[in-house]
């Protein structure tokens, strides 16, 4: 069993950064993909990126991509999301998520373990 503990989340200005850990729980998390997805008032949860267990592929959403980076450190079963150049509309409550990995790091479906979810507010 694997436990997901999400942090690093608060309010920010526009273009400020902040950096979001995922802490992970069990031997087994450092074998594991890791994706963050976020869920904003009223909307969908939705993808932002993945990073796979030994941090060598990583993916993100277009809106994110050049702004928000992935890293992993597994000898500190811990997962790091740094997003700048922060937007208003980042605002979301960010979830960390883990599975075994597949062709499609995108589909929540693929991850078996989740976060409780840390809260991200962006002013303008």
């Amino acid at each position: 069993q694997v436990q997901l503990e999400e942090s690093g989340g608060g309010l920010a200005q526009a273009g400020a950064s902040l950096r979001l850990s995922c802490a992970g729980s069990g031997r087994a998390f450092s074998s594991l993909s890791v994706g963050w997805f976020r869920q904003a008032p009223g909307k969908g949860r939705e993808f932002v990126g993945h990073i796979s267990w030994n941090g060598g592929s990583t993916t993100y959403r277009r809106s994110v991509k050049g702004r928000f980076t992935i890293t992993r450190d597994n000898a500190k079963n811990t997962v790091y999301l740094q997003m700048n150049n922060l937007r208003p509309d980042d605002t979301a409550v960010y979830y960390c998520a883990a599975g075994r990995g597949s062709d499609y790091p995108a589909g929540e479906t693929e991850y078996d373990y989740w976060g409780q979810g840390t809260q991200v507010t962006v002013s303008s």
